[in-house]
């Protein structure tokens, strides 16, 4: 992109014929480059979750232009699509695995986890360096480990298969290890490879707020992939004459998505402001809390309250918001409405009732309607 600023700075006169100065200048040329900046980082890998274009039939070799017009790669991450563009697919799949879960986490929340576009997806609010913001990284890079560990095991990629994890010391020795387990080490370790590729690529000045926000969404981005590795269980057949369980084969197998989601949210709720300190490494803001540890989440800004529809922060607010009116929780009317008050309205409830089982073999429901009251925020 040639923006033709090499003599911007010499006074010119703009079309309201208003003289602009060497400082004026300066500053403009400041403002812009921070639009340039905010422009730039608002496209993500994220945004591989909305992209219609993630079928295992656009993938095919060679396809290298397709790598590059991606939406929201680095070049890190547009070379590795070019090495692996059958794992495309799987990412995507693990980004929108992450966005649904934290919309599940979120839902009562003033912050809902929203997605706005196709290429930001989640909106100026990520810009902030926040719980939230957090949240979403690990949420983000545990899914990534979560579908391309499972891709693995389904033969569904070139380059692995089933997990070659070993046996663990306390199985019983009667016990076969063996089955075809999910891949956790090669989804851990491609997940770091391709999350963590946008920030490896970046170096910005010692100490800077910019140095900050890389350390945090490196940190975070770690904690969601522990999280998916600490929940991993073994998992075991049983095999016998008339289900007698003589001998059973076992695996690794990862732990159900909800589970991860669930751990990650209690980690927000326990989440350490950190900051800077005068080496450029991240500390605790209150040293009297025990330190986080890889496995924990990290912050460097409060929350906006996001009461308020604000397009400097990304917030859309809880105008229109459903809010429970019997709650004393966030999802509680009081708190939801941020205390601007609440209307009440009817609504018709469709759903399925009086359902029977019939031989052989399906359930048969009737559709009842009810009339309920419904709560939305002013």
């Amino acid at each position: 992109m040639n923006l033709k600023l090499g003599c911007a700075c010499r006074p010119v006169c703009w079309p309201f014929g208003r003289l602009l100065d060497s400082r004026h200048c300066v500053f403009a040329l400041t403002l812009l480059t921070l639009l340039m900046q905010v422009v730039v980082e608002a496209n993500s890998w994220w945004s591989l979750a909305m992209n219609p274009l993630l079928i295992p039939e656009a993938y095919i070799i060679g396809a290298q232009p397709l790598c590059s017009q991606l939406v929201g790669l680095s070049q890190g991450q547009k070379k590795l699509c070019q090495l692996y563009q059958d794992h495309m697919q799987y990412i995507g799949e693990g980004a929108k695995t992450g966005i649904r879960e934290c919309q599940y986490q979120f839902r009562n929340r003033r912050w809902n986890c929203s997605t706005v576009d196709n290429s930001s997806v989640f909106g100026r609010v990520m810009q902030i360096g926040s719980r939230e913001t957090a949240f979403t990284y690990a949420i983000s890079a545990a899914g990534v480990v979560n579908a391309v560990s499972r891709a693995c095991r389904e033969g569904e990629l070139s380059s692995c298969g089933c997990s070659r994890a070993a046996r663990p010391k306390d199985l019983p020795r009667d016990w076969l290890w063996g089955g075809c387990g999910d891949n956790l080490n090669y989804g851990y370790r491609f997940s770091k490879e391709f999350v963590d590729a946008r920030e490896r690529e970046k170096s910005y000045p010692k100490g800077s707020y910019e140095s900050a926000r890389l350390l945090m969404n490196l940190h975070n981005n770690e904690a969601g992939r522990r999280t998916v590795s600490d929940l991993a269980h073994v998992s075991c057949k049983c095999h016998g004459v008339s289900g007698s369980c003589s001998l059973k084969t076992c695996w690794l197998q990862l732990a159900d998505f909800r589970k991860v989601g669930d751990a990650l949210k209690e980690k927000y709720d326990s989440a350490t402001a950190m900051k800077l300190n005068t080496r450029g490494k991240m500390v605790q803001m209150h040293s009297k809390f025990n330190a986080p540890t890889s496995h924990d989440l990290v912050y460097i800004e409060s929350s906006p309250d996001y009461c308020l529809k604000n397009q400097s922060t990304g917030s859309l607010g809880t105008v229109g918001r459903l809010c429970n009116k019997t709650s004393e929780g966030m999802d509680g009317c009081e708190l939801m409405c941020c205390g601007r008050g609440y209307d009440q309205y009817k609504a018709q409830l469709v759903e399925r009732c009086h359902c029977k089982f019939h031989w052989c073999c399906y359930v048969k429901c009737k559709r009842c309607t009810r009339i309920v009251d419904q709560f939305v925020c002013k």
